[in-house]
């Protein structure tokens, strides 16, 4: 990859959805440079980080029109069947069925970092995108024909676009003034696999017990990857227990409803902090991914939102490029901005009201979680509404 001064669009941070973006905007003809602070070798092979991604049938869809899709290896594709919704200590979940949804299976769940590896592959086959790896952009200075990136290797990029694909706690968000809502949820997830001994069926779990969030991803055979919510110090407890010690811990949170559980990979912590961006562009400047909407997991929508935004400005970008418009006039992206918030608001804000429902327990907030489920287990226009939303 030959490193050049001036390129159409400049995208900062080299994840999942700064990668397809990039795949996005080369097959219509436009020169990418990605800058990531991560070494190639670590952008080629990344490690395994404990998170299993749902994918919906848009997502993927959009991954095999990237290309992305055909290089996740079948074996680290696992089917997503059903989920399942739990409160308290109750055996009678709330059952959300593909079926209703209209489709065999709500989507698939694959390792985060199958889909880096897979990402990577595919930019790495364009010529015109290339990578500029270990250095991040330190300053940047928005012009009326392009904008000036400076990195802090003492490079300059001068760019006719500029994105940030640098997650929820993005840096450049902040250089172009660019403020977010932020909602520490005052917890931290700690997620990883587990071998168990009843067969789960390809049904995801969502269990709000007390004083414990649970999710259960069903992988294949009997596994699945684990994520609890807890307090940090709790969390901190659970990280320090020696692998036969935290499995024995699991199965007991689990009420051993899966079976005796083993543990199967390395366990990862990561705080939860839901964030959004007041705004998603600037003068020749664009949020996607985490840096516009990073979301609580218990949706599961995070990176399915992520590619969407990929999708929806590749899109006015790639329309503007054709037309020999400039890409980075802020007519076409007030119009990414719009209907990606149109998309991802009403998401976020009730994610963030189930989260803080279905976490409160106190003895009125148990009742109101209760009959909140009971009401929608027994509507079936709102379980087919969420269905069609995960698929």
């Amino acid at each position: 990859m030959t490193h050049a001064a001036e390129k159409d669009v400049v995208i900062v941070g080299a994840g999942p959805a700064g990668l397809c973006l990039a795949r996005a905007l080369s097959a219509g003809g436009l020169s990418v440079t990605i800058v990531e602070q991560q070494p190639a070798s670590s952008l080629a092979d990344p490690a395994f980080d404990g998170r299993e991604i749902a994918l919906s049938h848009e997502s993927r869809q959009l991954l095999e029109e990237l290309g992305v899709w055909q290089l996740i290896a079948e074996d680290d594709i696992s089917l997503l069947r059903d989920a399942h919704v739990f409160n308290g200590s109750s055996r009678n979940p709330m059952a959300i069925t593909a079926q209703a949804g209209g489709s065999d299976q709500l989507g698939w769940l694959v390792p985060n970092c199958c889909i880096r590896r897979a990402a990577w592959q595919a930019v790495s086959q364009r010529p015109t995108i290339e990578v500029l790896d270990g250095t991040s952009a330190v300053t940047v200075e928005p012009g009326e024909h392009s904008t000036r990136v400076s990195l802090s290797d003492g490079r300059q990029l001068h760019t006719r676009l500029l994105v940030a694909a640098d997650s929820r706690f993005s840096s450049m968000r902040r250089a172009m003034g660019i403020g977010a809502y932020m909602h520490d949820f005052g917890k931290s997830m700690m997620v990883g696999r587990l071998d168990h001994e009843i067969d789960h069926g390809h049904v995801a779990w969502e269990w709000f017990g007390y004083g414990q969030t649970l999710a259960l991803l069903p992988l294949d055979g009997l596994r699945a990857s684990a994520v609890l919510t807890l307090p940090h110090h709790q969390i901190q407890a659970l990280q320090a227990l020696d692998d036969a010690s935290f499995a024995d811990e699991m199965t007991r949170r689990f009420d051993q409803r899966l079976g005796k559980m083993s543990t199967a990979s390395t366990r990862h912590v990561y705080p939860l902090i839901g964030v959004y961006a007041y705004r998603f562009a600037g003068p020749r400047f664009a949020l996607v991914g985490d840096a516009a909407v990073g979301m609580h997991p218990v949706t599961a929508h995070g990176f399915n939102l992520g590619l969407r935004s990929v999708a929806s400005l590749s899109r006015q970008v790639l329309t503007a490029a054709r037309r020999n418009a400039d890409i980075g006039d802020s007519s076409w992206l007030k119009r990414y901005e719009r209907a990606h918030r149109l998309h991802t608001l009403p998401l976020f804000l009730s994610t963030n009201l189930v989260v803080t429902m279905f976490t409160n327990d106190t003895p009125p907030g148990r009742l109101l979680r209760e009959a909140t489920l009971r009401f929608a287990s027994s509507a079936s226009p709102f379980k087919r509404f969420v269905a069609s939303r995960l698929t």
